[in-house]
């Protein structure tokens, strides 16, 4: 595992909501994040078919790009009554960047139905990549289930209608300094963190 000695990473990514999020995880390391947008990088297809390859791809892109190490993300819901969608694609299930996330909230209610199996999880892999090629994968997850009406106005994406385990508020209901010691992007970079830093 290669340590980060760096001070100074590149976020790849465009999604404003994770730049929040894993930059008040990484500060406290003094680490420096910059953001794709920030530097005009490109936007890579996502061809993978797990988060961690989707994650590897934009990190080594970024990386490639910005001739610094970069950080990745990769993260959906999955739903288990429907077989763990979205997942992979949950950024583009039922076009949430056209219609907006409340919408695609919306449908995936109407999708499940009445089913008594709301349980769902959220899964992250989070890539740290070098200019080189190399790469360093951490994943993890949280379980919990979803609820209707969405509630909450904080977070971003499914957030409003997924109760974390152990909770009775949705992500979107929780102080951004709970949601970032839980989440499973959260889970993801620490191990990051322990492994590298």
């Amino acid at each position: 595992m290669r340590k980060l000695t760096e001070k100074e990473v590149v976020l790849a990514t465009h999604n404003k909501g994770k730049v929040a999020e894993l930059q008040a995880l990484l500060e406290p390391y003094g680490i420096t994040v910059l953001c794709s947008d920030d530097l005009g990088l490109s936007e890579p297809e996502e061809t993978g078919k797990t988060f961690a390859e989707n994650a590897k791809i934009k990190a080594v892109t970024a990386a490639f790009e910005a001739e610094r190490p970069a950080i990745a993300d990769d993260s959906g819901l999955c739903v288990h009554a429907l077989n763990g969608r979205p997942g992979i694609y949950s950024a583009r299930y039922n076009e949430p960047k056209k219609n907006g996330f409340a919408y695609a909230m919306e449908k995936l209610n109407e999708e499940l139905g009445d089913s008594t199996d709301r349980s769902a999880h959220f899964a992250s892999a989070v890539v740290l990549a070098w200019p080189d090629g190399t790469v360093n994968v951490f994943e993890g997850r949280v379980d919990g289930t979803l609820c209707w009406p969405p509630r909450g106005e904080k977070g971003f994406g499914y957030d409003p209608m997924f109760v974390p385990d152990g909770y009775d508020k949705t992500f979107a209901e929780l102080p951004a300094d709970v949601k970032n010691t839980i989440s499973h992007r959260a889970r993801a970079t620490t191990a990051l963190v322990k492994a590298c830093l």
